[in-house]
């Protein structure tokens, strides 16, 4: 393999156009202040953004919680990821899968049409072609460790999944998952590019090889 810039994976036009559409919006100057790699599915493509709460998963975990979706989804199985780009992205890399991501920072409008607009405020406000029950699993990681984000998330989750549901969220939120979702918690510790204050945690509704 040569070693040559024309072996670099470069943005499409279309993902440069949203980004700079981005930038523009926001005010910012650019990848100097918001890092874009050539690999626009690389996790952490796109630049953790404090002010959204935004903190990716180590490269370990987003492989680790992808491989599970894609197990739990099956071969054509389609899978919703909810607040979670980490394992969008992952999924990308891994494999064609049917994927989408559900996320409130337009940046990630660079991936076109399995992008979906997302405020947990409106949890029910989604697009007409995203029918109820129509996502083999569903990935979450809501922006807040609170009851109330949790339980409008709670209401999205259950709309679009046929069942299983994999949530991934802080330790003190077991028992509202549990109350919501009927979850258990894992013994499976996700982790994160920058540590994290709270202790995360991931939890399921079903048999996983993460709860043990």
């Amino acid at each position: 393999m040569s070693d040559s810039d024309d072996d670099v994976p470069q943005l499409s036009a279309a993902t440069l156009a949203a980004l700079q559409e981005f930038y523009a919006e926001s005010g910012s100057t650019g990848p100097e202040q918001n890092s874009i790699r050539t690999d626009k599915f690389c996790v952490g493509a796109v630049e953790e953004d404090w002010r959204m709460s935004q903190f990716w998963y180590s490269e370990d975990t987003a492989t680790r919680l992808a491989e599970e979706v894609m197990q739990q989804a099956g071969q054509h199985g389609r899978i919703a990821c909810i607040s979670a780009p980490s394992v969008y992205q992952k999924l990308k890399q891994l494999d064609s899968v049917s994927a989408v991501l559900l996320e409130f920072d337009r940046r990630f409008a660079a991936y076109g049409d399995e992008f979906v607009f997302y405020d947990y405020n409106n949890p029910l406000c989604l697009p007409e072609d995203l029918l109820p029950q129509s996502f083999d699993i569903v990935i979450a990681d809501p922006p807040y460790l609170s009851e109330e984000c949790l339980s409008k998330v709670a209401l999205t989750i259950k709309y679009l999944t046929k069942g299983k549901i994999l949530l991934c969220t802080g330790a003190i939120m077991e028992e509202p998952a549990g109350k919501l979702m009927d979850l258990k918690i894992c013994s499976f510790l996700p982790k994160h590019n920058h540590n994290l204050a709270n202790e995360f945690r991931c939890y399921v509704n079903y048999e996983s090889s993460l709860l043990s």
